[in-house]
């Protein structure tokens, strides 16, 4: 009896310590949890913009750009893109809109503007940017890593899903596709693999250009799959 008296309070104690390892166990899985599923959604911020300068560009834009992009920046198939598609400001960095309207898309028909120095650039830009409604996730979106697909089973996929619309090795309009050149090295050489994914992923809304993971989407890719068009873009012939 002496002995079971003895024995009584170790078996208790070790029943405690195993519930209070149990629920710390718990309690950091969960919080990991939450931490891998916050960090899938991009961290946006408010967007601020200079109205004099944004009135600025309005006229830039109107005097050097309008002819491609149409009024308002809202673009034409086959022709020139929607500069001011909610889904592209919201993923498009200020760096990344600079550079292409400095820099031009070789190979395609959108030319360098170099001439028009970095404050009109600027000017332009905040232009764009007053039409967008959503936050701006570029930060988080180019901080996302790199893609580690397989760019043979990519090749697959791109040629299936993506070529009928962006054209064989990304060519887009030159092609003759409605979608834009996303295989040339003025666009992969700008754009990080999370911008490219998350248009992937979501597409781009009033756009022939849907989302592409989902049931509701035009095609359920996975996410492997998606890595693995992403590895492909960046071995495509014509990225030279």
């Amino acid at each position: 009896m002496n002995k079971i008296r003895l024995l009584l309070p170790i078996v208790l104690s070790g029943f405690l310590l195993t519930a209070c390892n149990q629920k710390t166990e718990e309690s950091s899985s969960s919080s990991t949890s939450q931490t891998k599923t916050s960090s899938s959604e991009p961290v946006g911020k408010p967007v601020h913009i200079d109205p004099a300068l944004a009135k600025k560009g309005e006229a830039l834009y109107n005097q050097n750009c309008v002819f491609c992009h149409q009024a308002d920046a809202i673009g034409k198939p086959g022709f020139a893109p929607s500069l001011t598609n909610k889904e592209f400001l919201s993923v498009a960095s200020n760096k990344f809109l600079m550079g292409t309207i400095r820099d031009g898309r070789p190979g395609t028909g959108m030319p360098p503007f170099s001439h028009l120095g970095r404050k009109q650039v600027e000017a332009i830009v905040a232009y764009l940017r007053s039409h967008g409604n959503i936050s701006d996730i570029s930060a988080s979106v180019d901080a996302q890593p790199e893609s580690h697909g397989d760019p043979r089973l990519g090749k697959i996929w791109f040629d299936q899903i993506c070529s009928t619309c962006h054209g064989p090795n990304g060519d887009g309009y030159s092609a003759g596709s409605t979608g834009t050149a996303i295989g040339k090295a003025g666009f992969l050489n700008k754009a990080t693999d999370g911008f490219i994914r998350f248009t992937i992923v979501n597409g781009r809304s009033n756009t022939r250009m849907l989302g592409f993971k989902g049931p509701a989407a035009m095609a359920n890719l996975t996410d492997s799959e998606i890595e693995d068009i992403i590895a492909y873009l960046r071995t495509v012939p014509s990225k030279s």
